[in-house]
Parts: C-alpha cells; structure tokens; sequence
C-alpha cells in the first residue's frame, strides 16, 4: 500500500471535467484506490465518489493505493493533480 498527500492548485478543483478524468486515470490501473478527504474516503474510480468529495481549490486530499500496479497508479495520479490539473 501507497500513501501520499496533495493539495489541488487549479481553480476549479475537482469538479465536473477535471474529475472526469481523474477517475478515467484511475480507470486505467487494477489497483485499488482511494481518495480520502478529511473523515471520507471514497473509491477513487467513481465520478459520483469523486464529486461528493467536494474537492476546490486549497483543500489536501490524499492518495491510496494499494495492488499490483500501486506505484504506477500514485505516480500517474499525482503527476495528473500536479500538472494536468492546471491545464484545465
């Protein structure tokens, strides 16, 4: 199991578009992931988890994953938040 924290720079956070391809991203790996934000955690592979969360911008949320492809999937991910994010 992985674990790491980030805050969502972008200005929309993660909401509609951007977290739609969150979770495609997350799609793409077996692992299991999860998206914890305070007291929730959700499975990082559901729009409907993902938007519940409410994520703006400022907020840290963290990254577990936990499986074969576990590392991958935390690197792809964060590169995703850190870079991709701020893009759109």
């Amino acid at each position: 199991m992985m674990t790491k924290e980030v805050t969502i720079n972008n200005k929309l956070g993660l909401h509609a578009r951007p977290a739609a391809l969150f979770v495609q991203t997350a799609n793409k790996f077996v692992s299991d992931i999860i998206v914890e934000k305070g007291t929730k955690k959700i499975n990082a592979k559901s729009i409907m988890g993902i938007m519940s969360l409410g994520v703006g911008k400022g907020d840290t949320i963290r990254l577990i994953t936990d499986g074969p492809d576990e590392e991958e999937a935390l690197e792809e991910l964060m590169d995703f938040i850190e870079n991709k994010l701020l893009e759109l």
